[in-house]
This record gives structure tokens, C-alpha cells and sequence, in this order.
């Protein structure tokens, strides 16, 4: 399947929002420090409801120690500021599907690790700015596993 990597998340709802997500899609989740909050705070452990002990979840103390743990990976950067459409690419199980934080994004050392074609966006409206990042991982994730005719799901 595919790698979720939410890069410094800052809202626990978000994050255990998707450790929902991850275990109805069979995704594993990467979290990348420093976090916005305890894995143990009320609203994380409401939004991922029971689904903690479904759900493949790692934390990485950086984003050096996340990208050593996978030498030869394909990384994309789903951010505002991507070049091509999420759904302009052919996703291979393994990929790893990045996330910025809710209030900063992607750091510039880390945007400018990922090539500008490994950059994706989600159409959206020109007038907006940004979706909520619970919305964007499943928007995403989902895509990609609808390219591999959501195998492993019924």
C-alpha cells in the first residue's frame, strides 16, 4: 500500500481523523516531529475513535530520520504550490504521499528536497488557499488507491 506522512501536524483532530482513514485504506501513517500536540490528548483519541489500534502509525524524531527509513521511494509533495495535478500521476504501492502542516506547510529544506514534478496539487477553487488536511489525505490516498482498483478493499 502507500505511506501517509504528515510532516510537524499541529491539530489532533486531523491527525486522528487520519489514522482513521488509514485504517479503512490500508495506508500507513508517518508522523513526522515535532507534533502539535500529545498522541495522547481527548480530541485525537475522539477523532481516531478506535481505530488507533487498526491503524500502522510511526513517528520519525525528523524528516532526515523518516527519509533515511526509505531509501529509494518515490515522494510526493501534496501542497498548494505543486506543479501537476494528483491525478496526473500513475502511483506504484510504496509511494509516499506528504503532507505539510496544517499552519506552515512544508518547511523550504523539505520543499526543495522534492523535485518541482514530484510537487502535487488538489484542484481547487482560485480564490481559496487551502483545504483541511484530514480532506486533502483522503482526497489524495484514495486516488492513488483507486489506480491500483483499490486492491486489498472490498
Amino acid at each position: 500500500m502507500f505511506h501517509i506522512a504528515l510532516f510537524e501536524p499541529q491539530i489532533a483532530p486531523n491527525t486522528g481523523n487520519i489514522i482513521r482513514l488509514v485504517a479503512n485504506n490500508g495506508c500507513h501513517l508517518h508522523l513526522i516531529e515535532p507534533l502539535g500536540f500529545d498522541l495522547e490528548e481527548k480530541k485525537l483519541r475522539r477523532a481516531g475513535l478506535d481505530y488507533k489500534d487498526m491503524a500502522r502509525v510511526t513517528r520519525h524524531k525528523s524528516y532526515q530520520d523518516f527519509v533515511t527509513a526509505f531509501p529509494g521511494h518515490r515522494i510526493f509533495a501534496i501542497t498548494t504550490k505543486g506543479t501537476r495535478g494528483h491525478h496526473q500521476v500513475d502511483y506504484q504501492e510504496g509511494d509516499i504521499l506528504l503532507f505539510g502542516s496544517e499552519t506552515a506547510g512544508l518547511a523550504p529544506p523539505v520543499m526543495n528536497s522534492i523535485p518541482p514534478e514530484s510537487r502535487l496539487r488538489i484542484p481547487m477553487q482560485e480564490t481559496n488557499r487551502s483545504m483541511n488536511l484530514s480532506n486533502a489525505v483522503a482526497i489524495v490516498s484514495y486516488e492513488a488507491w483507486r489506480q491500483l482498483a483499490f486492491e486489498g478493499g472490498h
